[in-house]
């Protein structure tokens, strides 16, 4: 039988701000809702970040998240995932800190340093709502995202003490070859959830040849102790979702990676992503996985023992 394809939605990130779209969850409540709303429309994973509510910004103290994990957990049976990039700029002590306090049940994992570009979006605003938006893409020029080894490794053991498994973001070939280092040495054991990240400046691109080659890597380096997923950047979220639901994969959207809903169109929400994401599978004549079921697939713990 064909493995139902899991859905997880990303509700708000790091890189989108306050100026790009009304519709981005900025406070608790909103992501709170966002997430629920994202469950509902047929996400089994939901990947967390949080914010400043007065102003957007990214914010990665444990406290951030202390108001909307308990929210969402008491209103939706979703798999919580939350992140461990937080922002580029924090050292991986800081970024971890919310996993290791709240222990879900999947954390992020970045599997290598590389050039994040995020400077072309200044060109499409005239004005800001906050200061700290064209800073923070500016800088982007001069940024490097730091996951070296040390840092990955520390991630993988503090991690691990909690039962968290991973969904372990690849943005590049090499990123492949890193994980399957770090499974030989025994600190990251089968199914793998491995997300390969398509469209982001600095990582592979989102060509369909460049979506095939992670897939042919993954194939070749894991064989058949991993589940696949993908995330397409921009405009190139649905595109990229097609082309893996077809091949057999899972998918992510959101409105951390992608503000849009079609051409020039904002998504009004996270669900609109997920309702479209949806119909492209059940198109295929697929079906999309429950919690439960995701749970299954990619052997978490459970809901009852995280620590929110």
């Amino acid at each position: 039988m064909t493995p139902k394809v899991i859905i997880t939605c990303a509700v708000t990130g790091a890189i989108h701000t306050p100026t790009m779209s009304p519709h981005l969850p900025i406070t608790p409540h909103q992501i709170a809702d966002a997430a629920v709303e994202a469950a509902e429309a047929g996400a089994a994973i939901i990947h967390l970040h949080a914010r400043n509510p007065e102003t957007g910004q990214p914010d990665q103290t444990p406290e951030a998240f202390e108001i909307f994990l308990p929210l969402i957990k008491q209103r939706s049976d979703a798999v919580i995932n939350l992140t461990t990039g937080g922002s580029p700029w924090l050292p991986v002590e800081d970024r971890v800190k919310p996993a290791a306090l709240y222990r879900p049940e999947v954390a992020s994992m970045n599997m290598g340093t590389m050039n994040l570009g995020l400077y072309p979006m200044l060109g499409r605003y005239k004005q800001w709502k906050f200061p700290w938006e064209p800073e923070m893409l500016e800088n982007s020029r001069k940024l490097f995202f730091k996951n070296t080894f040390a840092d990955i490794e520390y991630a993988l053991t503090t991690l691990a003490e909690c039962g968290t498994r991973f969904e372990f973001e690849c943005y590049d070939t090499a990123h492949l070859y890193t994980l399957r280092h770090f499974m030989d040495r025994g600190l990251v054991k089968a199914p793998l959830f491995i997300q390969t990240v398509f469209g982001l400046l600095g990582g592979i691109g989102a060509h369909p040849d460049d979506v095939y080659h992670m897939k042919r890597t993954a194939d070749r380096l894991f064989g058949s102790d991993y589940a696949w997923s993908v995330l397409g950047a921009g405009r190139n979220q649905m595109p990229v979702a097609a082309i893996a639901a077809s091949m057999g994969g899972n998918v992510r959207v959101g409105l951390e990676d992608s503000l849009w809903a079609g051409p020039g169109q904002l998504a009004q929400s996270n669900a609109e992503q997920v309702r479209k994401a949806r119909q492209i599978i059940e198109g295929l004549g697929l079906e999309i996985a429950s919690p439960t079921e995701a749970r299954e697939i990619l052997a978490l713990k459970g809901g009852d023992q995280v620590g929110f």
